[in-house]
């Protein structure tokens, strides 16, 4: 019996290491062949410029790729490639009230992104990523915009992240 589990587990054991794709906790996953990856610097293209969003969302890939995968990052030339801008960062009213004054506003920010996988280029694509965040009509703008744009920009990094190499 002992000697037919150690069969089993070194045959377990030999299937999965000969798998041709590396899976990591978080789900990505990625060609075995593939080291690096390459993110450009997100411009602000929107109307409404906020200073700080290009560098926030921009090292926020970073962050999510490189805490997620092994891959390392490149200044050029990555076997995976990150490029885009933010097209729309706005302010508008919801839900009003009886008075015509709104209850809540959301700020909203687009980006455009370009990934490309340069070991398997079926998987690149070209996308737009939309989300949002809510907040109370008497509360300033500039007093909740860091929270709102760090949450906006991390649920925008998922987004671009899971659809570059989460593949489920």
């Amino acid at each position: 019996m002992p000697r037919t589990a150690l069969i089993s587990v070194i045959i377990v054991a030999l299937l999965l290491t000969a798998c041709s794709v590396k899976y990591s906790f978080t789900g990505a996953s990625i060609s075995p062949d593939t080291k690096t990856i390459q993110i450009s610097f997100f411009p602000n293209r929107a109307t409404n410029v906020q200073p700080t969003l290009s560098n926030a969302l921009t090292e926020g890939l970073k962050d999510r790729f490189l805490s997620q995968t092994n891959l390392s990052l490149v200044s050029s030339g990555g076997d995976l490639a990150l490029e885009g801008e933010i097209t729309d960062y706005r302010v508008t009213p919801l839900a009003y009230q009886g008075n015509e004054t709104a209850a809540l506003n959301r700020l909203t920010i687009n980006i455009s992104v370009r990934f490309t996988n340069n070991k398997q280029p079926e998987k690149s694509y070209e996308s737009s990523f939309s989300r949002y965040a809510d907040f109370e009509s008497t509360t300033n703008l500039a007093s909740v915009e860091g929270q709102l744009i760090t949450e906006i920009v991390e649920q925008l990094t998922e987004d671009v992240f899971n659809k570059a190499v989460v593949n489920w």
